[in-house]
């Protein structure tokens, strides 16, 4: 696949770009999410718009990627890159991180605060306890053990395929169903590696 095509894809839970590399823990947000999730590919000296600006600097950029992957993400991460010519000397680093069979690997955000991320659509967002007690017990590329679904259930995977996340009051309302009935559910769905589930802001929500 050539840079256009891949660009022309856009951002998404596989693909990021980045202008360039900017800080260590900025970098180790993305490349954990990513190896946290499906694993994926960043494209640096490209702008959120998709435009090529290119890297000034090669070694600069990955000295930087390597500081992330090596010293800001617990456990390290393995990263591999190719650079590519864009064209009027400009040159784009396609980094390509493998889902990895070490999740969750964390990243530091500041001084002892490590932190685990995930890829949601085109975001890296922090998640759960819960959530990471699940990346523990999954390995790469494979599905938890399927169990069959029921209507409540289907119609959580149903909304978030339509929608970046849902909460509890959202499913409640969804299926017209009490707390408790709907808190059960969602967990269920976390455990089975379905959805994933994030605490850190005001209220609880889950994602695909």
């Amino acid at each position: 696949m050539d840079l256009l095509e891949l660009i022309r894809q856009g951002e998404g839970e596989r693909l990021e770009f980045k202008q360039r590399t900017t800080h260590p823990t900025r970098m180790a947000r993305t490349l954990s999410s990513l190896a946290n999730t499906h694993g994926g590919r960043v494209l640096v000296g490209v702008d959120d718009n998709g435009r090529i600006t290119g890297v000034r600097d090669v070694e600069e950029e990955l000295y930087q990627l390597r500081e992330a992957a090596r010293h800001y993400i617990d456990p390290p991460l393995e990263f591999t890159y190719r650079e590519i010519e864009a064209g009027e000397g400009r040159v784009v680093l396609l980094v390509l991180v493998a889902e990895s069979s070490q999740k969750p690997h964390r990243a530091q955000i500041a001084d002892g605060d490590w932190r685990s991320y995930v890829r949601v659509r085109d975001q890296s967002v922090q998640t759960s306890q819960l959530t990471e007690k699940v990346l523990e017990r999954q390995e790469p590329q494979s599905q938890f053990e399927q169990i069959p679904l029921n209507r409540e259930e289907l119609a959580v995977l149903e909304y978030l395929r339509q929608h970046p996340r849902i909460t509890l009051a959202q499913y409640m309302k969804l299926l017209n169903i009490g707390q408790r009935r709907a808190h059960r559910t969602l967990i269920k769905l976390t455990l089975h590696g379905y959805i994933k589930h994030h605490d850190k802001q005001k209220e609880v929500y889950y994602t695909l």
